[in-house]
């Protein structure tokens, strides 16, 4: 790996692509040594081994489908598990492939738009460097696998209640079946390890900006994009979407069992709502903070000197113009990238006008939708849908 290698020529920028778990199933033929991140195939092994079992399970023991009458809350409708195995654990291993492909776009733009300069590209491919090394650690995965299992070997206490009642086999003494087992010692721990080995991308991708902010970036005050041009960060937050998105399916999974079996009244999970989408925004934007000291020492400073530029602009104007002073011959007064008075206000006007983060409502959108999607849906067990589309525009407008 030669670290003053253009950007264009390497390949390991990836978040996903050549960590331990990478590796781990690329030895075992789930990923092609040729090239590619395997997503299909290991879509299809993880989802199988998850889930499959579980259902083959309960459709043996009578515990699938309602009609089989062998239990009162058969699986079929227990939406968080079939949110966890059936759909979440694909679509974390789906969004690895989309997670690359934003990463390679977006991160050598630092580059090529100019903000890392020159003579700080080394220091960049060295920061790159130090994140690939972390990246491919082995260590932070055998945490993340022990927590996993950590938290399964809790036993059923770190369940809802009712949460296993399809694979209880004991009503009076509840003792669960091999469905049951096998949800909590190895369905929920694929899960989970897939969920925070997500977590700890974004840990990484925190580190990684992090460091870059802090060299010496030549952020340029005056730049359309109101960030000093960062304005391509607000990009990155579309990596995390489809996680965003998982994480508030499982959620809404238990609500929508309770709203549908139980008698919850889904008004009263507003707060819990607004609350979680709150920390989904929290959590997903975070990491593109660490460019608010720059952005407010260039704002500061760059305040400071087009103000400057604009009062000796204006002077000047105001002595040959107003006062009649003919001998004024300023050569600031004839620079035509500065323009006439009105455009110097408007350069003065651009700074002010800039974001303490390089954030917008494109950065926001992507992580609130994915979330507001499955809490719509389970808004819309009790509620009507056009009232709910009604209040979500009057909301918005």
């Amino acid at each position: 790996m030669n670290p003053s290698a253009s950007l264009e020529e390497r390949d390991d920028v990836s978040l996903v692509q050549g960590d331990a778990p990478f590796h781990w199933q690329q030895s075992v033929g789930l990923i092609p040594r040729g090239g590619g991140l395997g997503i299909g195939r290991r879509a299809v092994f993880w989802t199988a081994l998850a889930w499959l079992p579980i259902a083959v399970w309960a459709w043996w023991a009578g515990r699938a489908l309602p009609e089989q009458g062998q239990v009162a809350e058969p699986l079929l409708q227990h939406f968080g598990v079939h949110a966890r195995l059936l759909v979440g654990i694909p679509l974390l291993i789906l969004a690895q492939a989309f997670a690359q492909k934003i990463m390679a776009r977006l991160i050598p733009q630092f580059v090529r738009s100019g903000i890392v300069r020159p003579a700080d590209v080394p220091g960049f491919h060295r920061i790159l460097d130090r994140t690939v090394r972390l990246r491919s650690a082995t260590l932070p995965w055998v945490i993340i696998i022990g927590l996993a299992f950590a938290w399964a070997f809790t036993g059923t206490v770190t369940l809802r209640a009712h949460e296993l009642l399809w694979a209880a086999e004991d009503a009076a003494a509840p003792s669960l079946g091999f469905g049951g087992w096998w949800y909590v010692y190895v369905g929920r721990p694929i899960f989970i390890v897939l969920l925070l080995g997500w977590l700890w991308r974004l840990v990484l991708l925190t580190i990684t900006l992090k460091r870059i902010a802090g060299l010496d970036l030549a952020i340029v005050p005056t730049h359309p994009d109101r960030a000093g041009g960062l304005g391509f960060v607000e990009r990155f937050p579309a990596a995390f979407s489809i996680v965003a998105f998982v994480s508030a399916m499982v959620i809404s999974g238990g609500w929508g069992h309770d709203a549908e079996f139980h008698g919850l009244d889904v008004h009263t999970l507003f707060p819990m709502m607004a609350a979680a989408l709150v920390i989904a925004l929290v959590v997903y934007l975070a990491p593109y903070l660490v460019f608010s000291g720059p952005l407010g020492r260039a704002k500061k400073q760059a305040l400071l000197d087009y103000g400057a530029l604009v009062a000796r602009h204006g002077a000047g104007v105001r002595d040959k113009w107003i006062l009649g002073d003919a001998k004024v011959d300023d050569p600031l007064l004839a620079a035509p990238e500065i323009g006439p008075v009105a455009d110097t206000i408007s350069l003065y006007e651009a700074v002010r006008r800039m974001r303490p983060v390089p954030l917008g409502k494109t950065a926001a959108l992507a992580i609130a939708v994915p979330v507001l999607i499955p809490f719509l849906a389970v808004l819309a067990i009790q509620i009507p849908i056009k009232d709910l589309l009604q209040g979500l525009m009057k909301g918005l407008l």
